[in-house]
């Protein structure tokens, strides 16, 4: 779970852009980073859940704007596909090839919005998914194999950032999400996140991938920051049980 060179890089260029902001990084300096790297005109982020109302969180332009709102507001597009299935939808021309049936609005909403190629890729992490990077070029666009794995790059950095970030219902970072950590601080970040999850494979006796899925799950459903989490199991002040919901040890305050 260390970042390889392409995620570093992906990381150095969103640093760039919440610099540029002269603030702590945050998933709109994803969405303004993807833009810069790839040949697409817009992006936005929509958090959105099974249980809640869904919403936009941020976009780069009017067209992804509207974008993020039709699709929320019809029930229907990329967007919406990506999250219920999980995987990417790589749409290079509206014009061009066969829609799904259920995009007959949506197609030419976009259109009419001055999209003309959409890209989704959901935010996910084992399987907690709280919402989707979209992005769109005003004409046909195909992304090649290394502008898609950056594309998957910038979505995996907008998962990990969404999910430290604790979304309200009205999409305001809680208690200022990452105020004492910028992305320069991730490598230690994510090295306690491999050692917590180490950690949990003993305790619950399963693989490292469902290891990782039961921290952040636990992380996102107490509202708290994945690093707190972490540092509480890598210190055994909370341990994870196989049959039970995690349990503070009898030592801590």
């Amino acid at each position: 779970m260390r970042p390889d060179g392409r995620s570093a890089r992906i990381q150095a260029l969103v640093a760039v852009q919440a610099a540029r902001r002269g603030a702590r990084v945050g998933v709109v300096d994803v969405c303004t980073a993807a833009v810069a790297a790839l040949p697409v005109g817009g992006a936005g982020v929509s958090a959105m859940s099974r249980t809640t109302a869904s919403h936009p969180l941020c976009s780069t332009d009017d067209i992804s704007e509207q974008l993020e709102e039709l699709q929320l507001m019809l029930g229907e597009g990329p967007c919406v596909d990506a999250f219920v299935h999980g995987s990417a939808i790589l749409t290079p021309d509206l014009l061009a090839g066969a829609l799904p049936d259920h995009w007959v609005v949506f197609a030419d909403a976009a259109l009419d919005a001055g999209a003309r190629a959409v890209f989704a890729l959901p935010l996910q992490m084992g399987a907690i998914s709280p919402g989707v990077l979209d992005l769109y070029a005003d004409v046909p666009t195909v992304l090649d194999t290394e502008e898609l794995a950056d594309a998957l790059a910038f979505a995996d950095l907008a998962t990990l950032l969404l999910l430290d970030a604790r979304i309200e219902e009205t999409g305001a970072p809680v208690d200022g999400a990452l105020k004492d950590r910028g992305l320069e601080d991730l490598g230690g970040y994510q090295a306690e996140i491999d050692q917590a999850t180490g950690m949990l494979t003993a305790q619950l006796g399963v693989g490292i991938d469902e290891a990782f899925v039961r921290l952040r799950a636990y992380a996102f459903v107490q509202g708290r920051r994945l690093a707190g989490v972490a540092a509480d199991v890598v210190a055994r002040r909370l341990r994870f049980s196989p049959a039970t919901e995690p349990g503070r040890t009898d030592g801590e305050t």
